[in-house]
């Protein structure tokens, strides 16, 4: 047998390794760029940021240290610059696959940062850089289009599907978050009843009322229920976060109606007092229609003026005799609180007009006329008390 020189005793010294095999090595070098290791070989393993993590940020100088012991796959024998090109990520997807497979089966509740936002949903990363995808149909309850507020953003989800030869991982924001809120809803109804009165924050405001979450669930406040006085525009009453008492006026299925009107401050308790039958009153014109006009008694109380109690005279259109803004003098002649209805009338502050006697059919064949008007005062003296 002949003699092995040095170089060949040194060769033989060293463990031979392959592509795709498992190796383990100690941390000799860290920079944010690279990993070197001792793998046992004639040369040193490298693991590139690339290869270390799928998080692109990752800092491999805070992740590992000098003398830690790694275990990588061998991507290449020879890097091109005579080292081993290894990866950690592997190791990772082998070591979390069944971990994944597990949380899938638990609905395990996971926290995820949003990395991307992209047109289909969103990129997530948890643990050890693992990439899970919310599609945007599953990022909330109600299908958004921009989801770029969501970026950088820390996200609760589960993941319902995972494919690992696919590398496919998918996340469900939108089932965790029905729940949240049914959940909320329950314990929330055990604890209110219609009738209460609570503080909420105004979440949305539309034409038609306002949404205002009232501690586990929102309820409508219709603009019909904003105020006792005239209905008023929700986005000239209130701003989203604003914080408002309200009371419970129905709970129903799944829907609570609000209301702002509060009983004690009802203007028609009152009313029967300020705007009784036969008071004589000033009223702002607020609306002319054209079977009358409605006039404003205070902020919270209109009366109908009709058109048949504006003059004694025909009146064939509103606005020829009043105009919106003007101010008149009118009087109460029905009042009906329960269904908030005040009529009024200007004809009966007028004199009434006096009837002139049918002479043609008149046995009177030679009049006084001095007797005949004191007979005409009269009979208008005698028709105005009638009319008070």
């Amino acid at each position: 047998m002949s003699e092995m020189n040095f170089e060949e005793m040194l060769e033989k010294s060293f463990k031979s390794i392959s592509q795709g095999e498992r190796v383990k090595g100690t941390v000799i070098a860290v920079t944010k760029d690279y990993i070197a290791l001792n793998i046992g070989y004639k040369a040193d393993g490298i693991i590139k940021k690339e290869n270390y993590s799928f998080d692109e940020n990752v800092d491999l100088t805070k992740e590992v240290k000098v003398g830690d012991e790694i275990e990588a796959v061998v991507l290449r024998v020879n890097d091109g610059e005579g080292q081993v090109a290894l990866s950690y990520k592997e190791i990772i997807s082998d070591m979390f696959n069944d971990k994944i497979r597990k949380w899938v089966e638990d609905k395990t509740i996971l926290t995820g940062k949003v990395s991307k936002v992209v047109k289909g949903g969103l990129s997530c990363i948890v643990e050890n850089g693992i990439r899970v995808f919310i599609p945007a149909s599953l990022v909330s309850e109600n299908f958004e289009r921009d989801l770029s507020k969501y970026q950088d953003q820390n996200l609760d989800f589960t993941i319902i599907e995972f494919d690992p030869s696919k590398n496919r991982t998918i996340g469900d924001r939108k089932t965790l978050l029905k729940k949240i809120r049914e959940e909320k809803w329950n314990a929330l109804m055990s604890q209110i009843n219609e009738g209460d009165i609570v503080e909420g924050t105004v979440k949305n405001i539309t034409d038609f009322g306002a949404f205002v979450d009232i501690g586990g669930a929102d309820g409508l406040l219709h603009v019909s229920e904003i105020s006792w006085g005239k209905m008023k525009n929700p986005k000239k009453v209130f701003n989203v976060g604003d914080k408002i008492k309200v009371m419970i006026k129905q709970i129903s299925d799944n829907k609570i109606s609000l209301t702002a009107k509060f009983p004690e401050d009802n203007p028609w308790i009152a009313a029967s007092v300020n705007y009784a039958k036969g008071k004589v009153v000033k009223g702002k014109v607020e609306r002319i229609t054209d079977y009358g006009a409605f006039i404003s008694l205070d902020e919270n109380i209109d009366g109908l003026l009709h058109i048949s109690e504006i003059s004694y005279d025909k009146v064939k259109k509103v606005d020829d005799c009043i105009k919106i803004g003007d101010i008149i003098d009118v009087k109460v002649i029905d009042i009906d609180p329960e269904n908030k209805k005040i009529s009024l009338s200007m004809k009966a502050l007028l004199p009434p007009p006096v009837k002139e006697p049918d002479l043609a059919n008149s046995d009177i064949v030679d009049v006084n006329i001095e007797e005949y008007g004191k007979k005409l005062e009269e009979e208008a003296d005698k028709q105005e008390n009638n009319n008070q």
